[in-house]
């Protein structure tokens, strides 16, 4: 009788011993659960905090540089008055008349070195049956094209003239200028040879259309007086060096907008050289469509409600570097290791630092199921179609 009192003991303290067990594993994975819930809150506003302070960081330098920037000019014996500018840039610029089947058309240009080179925008030589380039001093050459990219709307044409006819321009650096700083367009607006009008740096970065959807970057907007016929005529920082190249203007009927734009030098850098040597520039391709995100389509794809910048693939072009890799409705939000909110900001960076064939890395939120995984996808860049 004992026996079996002291085995129900035993069995009823090992009963209550496995309950408490099992108490407590439930408690620590309740705890766990929260904690863990938590934590990743936490790292979650930790990761916003940093975000938002490389953010503030990111300004402050932009700010010294944009100061270091001024600073060159407060601090140089370069600078030239504007007549100086012109008298000693004159000689320079050219005036360019074109045939075409539909007509005849006009703009201007600028001497890039001794062997003849001259750059103007593709769109003022574009279809031309023939090319004619008028000097300052009334003489009137026979052109050729040299080579051409309607994608950057540049353009190269050589003259066939001794070189000590051919006064060069030094091609600046259009990564320097900051808003607000003074700039001079020359160019022969409406036939008006050599015509100078002055204005300031409006803003940086803005885009224009390009042919096939595509868009130029870095562009600059300026108040400077631009006209039809100032296409391709060069403009100045105030040490005279070339920081872009007129292109274009906004009007609208009946009422001048004061709002022109230049390409900038560093394009014109990158890729003269390309259209001397081979008649063309390549430009990379990632072959995909885009739109920037908003919460609108974060709402709509579901699942990422607090994703309000980056980029929404909407196609991926087939063949092409992207196929197989990218899907619709994927979310690109960086590119080696840099932030992407926008699809101008993805473009940007890939026209600044990459070419055809090289790879780049790109951050990824893809849906799967009712999740969002980010992954790193891997592209190696194509060669932008001929439009």
């Amino acid at each position: 009788m004992r026996n079996n009192m002291a085995e129900g003991y035993r069995r009823n303290n090992l009963l209550v011993a496995v309950v408490i067990l099992l108490l407590v594993n439930v408690g620590a994975t309740v705890f766990l659960f929260a904690y863990s819930n938590h934590y990743i809150s936490d790292l979650r506003a930790r990761n916003t905090l940093l975000e938002n302070q490389v953010s503030s960081l990111n300004q402050e330098v932009e700010s010294l540089r944009s100061q270091i920037s001024l600073q060159r000019y407060v601090n140089s014996s370069e600078l030239l008055a504007l007549s100086q500018i012109y008298n000693q840039t004159m000689f320079s610029v050219v005036l360019i008349r074109v045939q075409t089947s539909q007509g005849s058309a006009q703009g201007s240009g600028f001497v890039y070195d001794t062997a003849g080179h001259i750059i103007t925008n593709n769109h003022v030589i574009e279809s031309a049956t023939s090319i004619e380039v008028t000097f300052i001093d009334g003489m009137i050459y026979g052109a050729s094209l040299v080579g051409a990219d309607p994608y950057s709307d540049l353009a190269v044409i050589d003259v066939n003239v001794a070189s000590s006819l051919l006064h060069p321009l030094v091609l600046g650096n259009s990564s320097d200028l900051v808003v607000g700083e003074t700039v001079i367009a020359i160019g022969n607006p409406y036939g008006l040879s050599n015509s100078m009008s002055a204005g300031i740096v409006s803003q940086l970065g803005r885009e224009l259309s390009a042919t096939g959807g595509y868009i130029i970057v870095d562009v600059i907007q300026t108040d400077a007086a631009i006209n039809k016929g100032n296409s391709g005529g060069p403009m100045l920082n105030l040490m005279g060096e070339v920081v872009g190249m007129n292109t274009a203007i906004l009007t609208m009927t009946g009422e001048w907008q004061g709002i022109g734009f230049a390409i900038p030098s560093d394009t014109i850098k990158r890729e003269v050289s390309s259209l001397i040597q081979s008649g063309s520039y390549s430009h990379p391709y990632l072959g995909i469509s885009g739109r920037d995100m908003t919460p609108e389509i974060a709402d709509d794809l579901g699942g990422l409600p607090n994703i309000t910048k980056g980029v929404q693939v909407v196609t991926v072009n087939s063949p092409g570097p992207s196929a197989g890799k990218l899907q619709s409705n994927d979310v690109i939000i960086g590119v080696d290791g840099h932030n992407v909110k926008t699809f101008y900001d993805l473009i940007l960076y890939i026209e600044r630092n990459e070419h055809p064939g090289d790879t780049v890395s790109l951050s990824v939120l893809r849906k799967s199921f009712l999740m969002w995984d980010l992954l790193t996808v891997t592209i190696t860049l194509g060669t932008r179609p001929p439009p």
